[in-house]
């Protein structure tokens, strides 16, 4: 009544040959988790900085890019941001961008125990909270 089938399932040749393709560890997921949020977090940071410039954004995007070379083993790349006269709401919605991404960081971190970027995260969660809301 029915054909039976020719071909071979698609379940059953990726089951036999699991290393057709490369696998990461769970480490190198959030090694890369965190890496990205890292580095988002900086490009929020450089926004911030052209828009408001501080002493306090200037080392807290040198502490972010001197993570995201320990995590990557290479300096990210960095864009300039030209600066503009922004207004106020354009501000809070970049501190409340980098709040939401130093937590997410802060996250991947605690959960891959990366002591100094937990740290940082916490840091730059503080600092994004503050001036956010004042």
């Amino acid at each position: 009544m029915y054909e039976p089938i020719r071909t071979k399932s698609v379940h059953s040749t990726v089951a036999r040959t699991p290393s057709d393709f490369p696998h990461r560890s769970r480490e190198e997921e959030l090694d890369i988790q965190l890496a990205g949020h890292l580095a988002a977090l900086l490009a929020v940071t450089d926004e911030l900085r052209a828009l408001a410039p501080s002493a306090e954004l200037d080392v807290a995007a040198e502490r972010l890019a001197g993570q995201l070379t320990r995590l990557r083993g290479a300096s990210p790349s960095r864009a300039g941001v030209a600066a503009d006269t922004s207004s106020t709401s354009r501000l809070d919605a970049l501190h409340q961008r980098a709040h939401a991404l130093a937590g997410r960081a802060l996250v991947v971190a605690a959960s891959r125990a990366d002591t100094a970027a937990a740290i940082l995260s916490a840091e730059r969660m503080d600092a994004h909270a503050v001036t956010a809301v004042a």
